[in-house]
């Protein structure tokens, strides 16, 4: 059996993915995280043939850090897919994006999003708003557990 990541980053641009796996390891929150530059890169991650287990989803995070503004296949488009997929329906997503328009946080949270957060200008609070995610979604939240 594989082990799980802990995270799974999907973030195109390079300063930003460099930036919250920083802010991570700062807090010791980045031992087992995953970082992939688009949305078809993660949809083949979570459900290409390393998805086909018998009983899971091999290669599931315990939450997924998501960008909307995505190459390939957009970050709306992903969850959409996550939440259409019995194996990763109850995957916690949070959306980690620039974006602040108010149709992208509606759709979001009416695909099911368990958070969404702008990323923050200032490197320090981009810095302390992934730690403080990393916190909660690796140390405080309860996974549900996945019955075979």
């Amino acid at each position: 059996m594989n082990t799980h990541p802990d995270i799974l980053l999907i973030e195109d641009n390079p300063q930003d993915a460099e930036l919250t796996i920083r802010a991570l390891k700062k807090r010791n929150l980045a031992i087992n995280i995953v970082h992939l530059p688009d949305g078809q890169a993660a949809l083949d991650y979570l459900f290409g043939a390393r998805a086909t287990s018998s009983d899971r989803c091999v290669g599931q995070p315990k939450v997924v850090l998501l960008d909307l503004k995505l190459p390939k296949v957009d970050g709306i488009e992903v969850l959409r897919q996550i939440r259409a997929n019995t194996l990763t329906r109850l995957l916690p997503v949070v959306v980690l994006t620039s974006s602040r328009e108010d149709q992208d946080v509606l759709e979001t949270y009416q695909l099911g999003a368990n958070s969404y957060i702008v990323k923050p200008v200032d490197f320090e609070k981009f810095s302390e708003a992934v730690s403080n995610l990393g916190l909660y979604w690796l140390l405080l939240n309860e996974l549900p557990v996945r019955k075979p």
